[in-house]
């Protein structure tokens, strides 16, 4: 059975309070769409539902004004989950831990496919079989295989389901093909490896494809290379209107048009190479036992100190697991000990500086830290009121000045609703806004970025480019990590570049 029915109105609540509310989902048969947006806005709820996912017990779900126990037994699902496959966001809630990986490729309906071997060899370039033995004899555990091996497994079932698709005479894309942020555990290489391999294969026999993301760099890969499939490739943007989301059409020049200014802006800037450095680091460290060198070269062959000048934007590039999140931590002092050397202004630090030294004359005064992950960084209890009033900031936070803050990074209407919510209760994108905004309001000499666009939108992402531009015209010096390295790579240039290198 072919499905000819592709558009959903999808409704989901959960303890009686709409959580998703949208018209008109639609997705082409025979095309690939990439949907955009800030994480938490919905993407990945909206996919599992139309996908059968969802489970009625905790959430009341329609499709189509269908109750969800009804579209779920219907002939269109089974189809769907019969000749598709979804690819999960967080591997480790897919991979059953009690089974092998090699087991798990072998598992259901993969049980039918020929050769696997090309998919995992491809998957992982340049390994061989005995390389490829220690991963699928894995039994899946929180901390092994690697967050980005676990991804690989996915892609591969993926893959391979698509390579299993039977013959059709009049070559009708049946199923769907979920791939939920299939990049987040990934760096860029293998980012790019899994769209190269996804669009052979849809070259050779189009298939039905939804990718979410919310790395829009994407959109410079898949344009680039796939030119001769572009007619059948849509970019789509999920936004929030008046508490209802929309599917928006998003033309990718948007995107890599705002990338080229980013980069011509930087490269006419270059103009002062006088500025003093507010903070340099010394390039061989070592912390928890293991060694990193700082380099000016891809290689690792010239070691350099980490120079930030004030008003200056470095960004410090190196493969996931690398260290660089170690590194700025220990650079931010919180992580104590190990070989350790660098000056913050005229202030020396090192790795024996005691702990009560950061907390007195550095965290929050001279510099301060976006973490990555905006959970692990807020207090999820407070309201948003309370964490932007408990910063130290030099002048007290009236409500005026507070709006005005929060009103840099979130649209006016919203704020005064947002300032009364708990942190736990707002979006994901919405949280690293708010990190973000805490830490730019503090006029510190530094500020670290570890992964500053995180789940955010486009329009959020401009707005906190923006922000940072501010910051250095205004003296402070910033210390990126990133996996946007199209979008950071054009802000620092050549000369505000590092690498990260682990070992000797």
């Amino acid at each position: 059975m072919v499905i000819n029915n592709l558009s959903f109105d999808i409704e989901i609540a959960a303890e009686g309070k709409l959580i998703v509310d949208i018209r008109d989902f639609s997705l082409e048969r025979g095309r690939v769409t990439f949907l955009l947006g800030e994480s938490g806005i919905g993407k990945s709820l909206i996919s599992r539902a139309l996908y059968g996912l969802l489970d009625p017990a905790e959430l009341t779900v329609t499709v189509n004004s269908r109750p969800y126990p009804e579209y779920t037994a219907g002939e269109s699902v089974r189809e769907i989950q019969r000749q598709g496959f979804f690819v999960f966001q967080e591997p480790s809630s897919h991979l059953n831990p009690l089974m092998t990986l090699g087991d798990q490729l072998r598992e259901g309906t993969l049980a039918r496919a020929t050769d696997r071997s090309e998919v995992l060899h491809a998957l992982w370039e340049g390994a061989d079989e005995r390389d490829l033995g220690s991963i699928l004899d894995v039994y899946p555990k929180p901390y092994r295989p690697s967050g980005g091996e676990k991804q690989r497994i996915l892609l591969a079932m993926a893959l391979e389901k698509i390579d299993m698709r039977p013959p059709s005479e009049d070559r009708s894309p049946e199923g769907l093909f979920v791939f939920d942020e299939p990049s987040g555990s990934l760096d860029n290489h293998y980012r790019n490896l899994f769209l190269d391999l996804l669009f052979d294969r849809f070259r050779k026999r189009p298939f039905t494809a939804l990718v979410i993301t919310h790395d829009y760099s994407m959109i410079s890969r898949v344009t680039r290379t796939n030119w001769d499939v572009m007619d059948r490739v849509d970019f789509r943007e999920l936004a929030r209107r008046r508490g209802k989301l929309v599917m928006n059409d998003f033309e990718p020049r948007t995107y890599t048009g705002w990338v080229e200014g980013l980069r011509r802006s930087t490269e006419s800037g270059l103009d002062d190479p006088d500025r003093k450095p507010v903070l340099v680091v010394e390039p061989f460290l070592e912390v928890f036992g293991r060694r990193l060198v700082v380099t000016r070269d891809v290689e690792g062959q010239q070691p350099a100190r980490l120079t930030v000048p004030r008003g200056a934007m470095v960004y410090l590039k190196a493969p996931s697991g690398t260290g660089k999140t170690t590194l700025v931590k220990r650079v931010m002092g919180l992580i104590p000990g190990g070989t350790f050397e660098a000056k913050l202004k005229d202030i020396r630090l090192t790795g024996t500086t005691p702990r009560t030294f950061w907390h007195e004359r550095i965290w929050g005064r001279s510099m301060t830290m976006v973490f990555q992950h905006a959970d692990e960084a807020l207090n999820l209890h407070s309201t948003m009121r309370e964490t932007l009033l408990g910063l130290p900031v030099r002048e007290p936070l009236t409500t005026e000045r507070m709006t005005r803050l929060a009103g840099e990074l979130f649209d006016g209407d919203e704020v005064g609703d947002l300032l009364g919510k708990k942190v736990r209760m707002l979006s994901g994108g919405q949280k690293q806004r708010l990190n973000l905004l805490r830490a730019l309001a503090l006029l510190t000499d530094v500020l670290i970025l570890d992964e500053p666009l995180n789940g955010l939108d486009f329009e959020s992402s401009t707005r906190v480019i923006d922000m940072l531009h501010r910051k250095m015209h205004a003296g402070m010096g910033l210390l990126v990590i990133s996996h946007n390295e199209e979008i950071f790579d054009a802000l620092a240039g050549v000369d505000g570049t590092y690498y990260l290198h682990a070992g000797q």
